[in-house]
């Protein structure tokens, strides 16, 4: 990786985000030394501007950044480094620097839509009548999307193929809400396995 550090009088600017999340954690600076330590050690160094000396995040606390990837700007001057945190990342205690509200996408925010739904008791949602069907009506309205969906696969018809997708990704959000359990716990399983 060959970063311009000349641009910044010696630092550039170091973007940090949750590998799994994309949420932004952090920003702070490297100069040639914490680039190569961050390479060798696998876990985000700094340096720091107020201490005048590297510092690797979690030296002190124990939540450390452990990077999966890393990726240069077009300019040079700027890293993205994706990191697998341990514990908060800002010294605040928060997930990150910039607010604690994780970001882990609109399916995440659709499920907690659909809780939201569930546990207000709303008569007029189809999502909360669905839910009090039982567990046996929302199982068999995933199957029956599951079916229309595997249809609309061997048709050309891509829109359809599309909103049937749709359609059985919200019922399952439904089914799991149903099971007691939640995305997190799904995505869990299938990052075991992909190791």
């Amino acid at each position: 990786m060959n970063i311009d550090f000349e641009k910044g009088n010696g630092l550039v600017p170091v973007i940090i985000q949750d590998a799994t999340t994309l949420q932004v954690l952090m920003l702070g600076y490297m100069n040639a030394a914490a680039f190569k330590q961050t390479q060798e050690e696998k876990k985000v160094t700094f340096f720091s501007r107020s201490k005048n000396r590297l510092w690797t995040k979690g030296e002190t606390s124990g939540d450390f950044l452990w990077v999966q990837e890393m990726h240069l700007d077009c300019d040079k001057d700027t890293l993205l480094i994706k990191v697998n945190p341990v514990g908060p990342t800002c010294h605040q205690g928060t997930t990150s620097c910039f607010g604690e509200k994780e970001t882990k996408g609109f399916l995440y925010e659709l499920e907690q839509t659909i809780v939201k739904r569930i546990e207000e008791d709303n008569s007029d949602s189809y999502t909360n009548k669905l839910f009090k069907r039982g567990i046996n009506k929302v199982a068999q309205k995933v199957g029956e999307e599951a079916v229309e969906l595997v249809i609309e696969s061997k048709d050309e018809n891509m829109e359809l193929f599309e909103n049937e997708a749709a359609d059985l990704l919200y019922h399952l959000l439904i089914l799991l809400k149903a099971k007691n359990t939640n995305l997190e716990n799904i995505e869990k399983v299938l990052k075991s396995r992909s190791k």
